[in-house]
């Protein structure tokens, strides 16, 4: 992670020394200094206390599209997530969206990890249906937005009809979802490995869990890769600059999404870094937040 960080930190500088007009792509401390509105309701869905999410409702009588956020960090609560995250949800709710706002136990959390992490973000995704009649939410428009880890963790819950139902993280009628759009995601864990152990130095077995008898594929049903075709189309948004997951990363799941049927396609951020993909304070957010508003079926701004 920290070689990644510093090749992060040399490009800034090298684009800041050429051509004064243009952004320097942001940095990991830029994006831990990102910040938004509070939301309108925090949500507990569990008793752990990074079981919740937080809703920002916009202004209006709807009803109101949705955009599901997942934040990133490399799976781990070192990196923060869910207030850098607040920063392009105030923003879109400023477009008329709403935005739900998932934290989950990640790997060094008690119950976090295979399964905990995954059943967190699914019963987040189910809790919006309860949501949906009081706070005016059109379920029959959503997309799933996810960054870095939290781009995994999207791909994942957009995939969650094709889990096997002799998974644990089975569910019978997951709230469905038609689009998906990973930010710098990290979905292919099995041809990843040895980029997720680089970027992230996370093992396998924090994430996807240990094989087993009744499991002796962790992949199975914890990478979107291994379920495809998911039925839904992904949009794999890749900063020019990111080295912690390339635009390599977007290419080849893409070209893997395609070949079992599904729609896909790659979208890079000219000058933008691995962070610029979830800052509305960036130049990139103007193309990230119309992939967002293409998939909710809202006009161009």
């Amino acid at each position: 992670m920290l070689k990644k960080i510093g090749r992060t930190l040399l490009a800034a500088a090298l684009a800041g020394s050429v051509g004064g007009a243009v952004a320097a792509p942001m940095t990991l401390q830029d994006y831990l200094a990102l910040s938004g509105p509070a939301p309108t309701r925090h949500v507990a869905y569990g008793a752990a206390p990074s079981q919740f999410a937080e809703l920002f409702q916009p202004h209006g009588d709807g009803p109101f599209p949705v955009a599901v956020i997942i934040h990133g960090g490399c799976w781990t609560k070192e990196f923060g997530g869910i207030t850098q995250m607040r920063n392009m949800a105030g923003d879109l709710a400023g477009q008329g969206i709403a935005v739900w706002n998932v934290e989950y136990r990640r790997y060094d959390e008690e119950g976090g990890g295979y399964p905990g992490m995954y059943h967190d973000v699914a019963t987040a995704m189910d809790r919006l249906r309860v949501l949906a009649a009081e706070h005016k939410l059109d379920l029959s428009r959503v997309v799933l937005v996810g960054h870095s880890a939290g781009g995994h963790l999207a791909q994942w819950a957009s995939a969650r009809a094709r889990l096997p139902r002799s998974s644990p993280l089975y569910a019978a009628d997951p709230l469905p979802v038609p689009v998906v759009i990973s930010l710098g995601g990290l979905a292919d864990l099995r041809n990843e490995q040895a980029l997720i152990k680089s970027s992230c130095d996370r093992d396998m077995a924090q994430l996807a869990g240990v094989a087993s008898a009744e499991r002796p594929d962790i992949f199975s049903d914890t990478s979107p890769a291994e379920l495809l075709p998911l039925g839904v189309r992904t949009v794999l948004i890749h900063g020019e600059h990111d080295t912690i997951a390339p635009l390599r990363v977007g290419q080849d799941y893409a070209r893997r999404a395609q070949a079992a049927g599904d729609a896909a396609e790659v979208v890079s951020l000219p000058g933008g870094s691995h962070y610029d993909e979830v800052a509305a304070t960036s130049p990139s957010w103007r193309i990230v937040s119309a992939h967002i508003r293409k998939a909710l079926g809202l006009p161009p701004r």
